[in-house]
């Protein structure tokens, strides 16, 4: 038993000081932190692991058990801190970079099936044929039917040029298609656009990844082809968040150059800092701005943000910066409200671990806080398209306090509240209706519709209240991601 304490001991003092040093913690904080690491509670810790040792109903591997002891460290402290393994230090890294091994398909779950919501261009399922609508059935021999979403996904990525066979239900088929595909290295589209009329664009951010703000470029530069733009609409919907430098450039390429964009605050001097439209907190070569290349009218043209309780972290940084500066209307319904930053410490390089450490809070550039409150819209509309059971930071357990809100709502309870407007489905009291996603930026998005009105000058149709309902999302602010997609998910991350 000493000679397990003395292990523990030493593997809980290592971690503490690899946090430590991380966070750059000055030499004093070092030292009162090392006084006061509780040997006391280490020594029931150490009984605790022997006796799952000793007396748990199967075999228990030490890895596993350090694991899931440090997870529960972290995970104990609020929803977004969290101790990384490989596998979710790999699916971290994919979120960020954009890239990742597969077969480029952006699917959503269906009625308890996988369904294509499109093939990215030229890419396996491109070149395969696979298309819009198409039902994944089966991944190699395994139905998917009973599968989450994530299995799913996790199935079709892998390294590139291995081989996958997916099974496939086609309205009007006669039978099953089968397809074998060789996996390639695909880049998510965290951007996309169109002209939904003459003169107004769309623009869509489903997730804010390390290339954003050059993707942007491009797809403003291809909105602007034909002429100059009457108005534009910003698409956050839905977008978890991501990178905190995607955001800062994202919202600097509306804004004038060095306004500020956010600020963060922490208990260390690397969480205090403010935040300016300025390539160095952007541009991923130093000396090189991407937004250079912005044709001169987005800095006027006229901007509605469509933003719902889907739209978290990074998408609530730009919505705050784009609304506080009065450069664009919020519209839509109230946003996740994450507002804190989490910084990811690796633990162990050649084992490819870490942990995600929530280091600050976030501000808008007048001073909001919006932890655990979100971002109000300017104008709030209503999606009939959208359940009214949504999930929101302030109903996460262990959530973070808005310092500036003391009447911010307590952590629900196992139930999500649901909005008494709606009628009784036939699940039961508090069984959200079923309802089919909505395809954004199609002529049946409502809100985009309201947009264009707004942006026209027309009537829009205003919701009647609020909307305090509760939409599942989660984000990251300074690793700080609707449909799903086979190489990222875009509900949250």
């Amino acid at each position: 038993m000493a000679g397990t304490l003395k292990g523990l001991s030493l593997v809980a003092g290592g971690v503490v000081a690899g946090v430590l040093l991380s966070l750059n913690f000055s030499a004093s904080a070092q030292r009162d932190a090392a006084r006061t690491i509780p040997f006391e509670d280490l020594r029931a810790f150490s009984q605790v692991f022997e006796a799952i040792k000793q007396s748990y109903v199967e075999p228990v591997d030490d890895k596993k058990l350090i694991s899931e002891a440090i997870n529960g460290m972290l995970t104990g402290l609020d929803p977004h801190s969290a101790y990384l393994d490989q596998d979710s230090f790999r699916d971290l890294r994919v979120s960020t970079e954009g890239k990742f091994g597969g077969l480029g398909i952006e699917v959503n779950m269906e009625d308890g099936l996988v369904k294509v919501v499109t093939p990215y261009e030229d890419t396996p399922a491109d070149r395969a044929g696979i298309k819009p609508g198409d039902f994944i059935v089966r991944i190699d021999d395994t139905p998917v039917k009973g599968m989450t979403l994530d299995d799913a996904v996790k199935r079709m990525r892998g390294k590139p040029k291995t081989s996958v066979t997916l099974t496939l239900s086609r309205k009007g088929a006669d039978q099953l298609i089968v397809v074998k595909l060789v996996r390639e290295e695909i880049r998510v589209q965290s951007v996309r656009s169109k002209l939904v009329e003459p003169g107004y664009g769309w623009l869509r951010i489903a997730q804010f990844q390390r290339p954003t703000v050059q993707d942007l470029v491009k797809h403003v530069n291809t909105l602007y082809k034909d002429g100059p733009l009457k108005g534009l609409v910003i698409d956050l919907r839905n977008d978890p968040g991501g990178v905190l430098d995607g955001a800062i450039g994202v919202s600097a390429a509306f804004l004038p150059p060095g306004t500020l964009v956010v600020s963060t605050d922490g208990r260390t001097p690397g969480a205090k800092q403010k935040y300016t439209g300025s390539p160095e907190y952007y541009a991923s070569d130093a000396g090189a701005d991407p937004l250079r290349a912005l044709p001169p009218g987005i800095k006027t043209v006229p901007i509605v943000v469509l933003v719902n309780g889907g739209s978290a972290s990074a998408s609530e940084i730009v919505a705050g910066a784009l609304q506080d500066h009065k450069r664009a209307t919020v519209m839509g319904t109230q946003t996740f409200g994450k507002g804190s930053v989490q910084t990811v410490i690796p633990l162990d390089e050649s084992r490819a671990t870490g942990i995600k450490l929530t280091t600050a809070r976030y501000y808008t550039p007048s001073g909001r806080s919006i932890q655990a409150k979100g971002i109000v819209p300017d104008i709030l509309i209503d999606d009939p398209d959208q359940p009214r059971v949504r999930l929101r930071e302030a109903d996460l357990a262990k959530h973070l306090d808005n310092p500036q809100d003391k009447t911010a709502r307590p952590a629900a309870t196992d139930a999500p509240s649901v909005d008494k407007t709606d009628s009784t489905p036939a699940g039961g009291p508090g069984t959200p209706p079923a309802r089919k996603p909505v395809e954004f930026g199609s002529a049946n998005d409502v809100q985009l519709q309201q947009a264009l009105r707004q942006l026209k000058g027309l009537p829009v149709a205003v919701a009647a209240k609020a909307d305090t309902s509760i939409s599942a999302a989660n984000g990251t602010a300074s690793t700080l991601g609707s449909t799903a997609a086979e190489g990222s998910t875009d509900t949250g991350k």
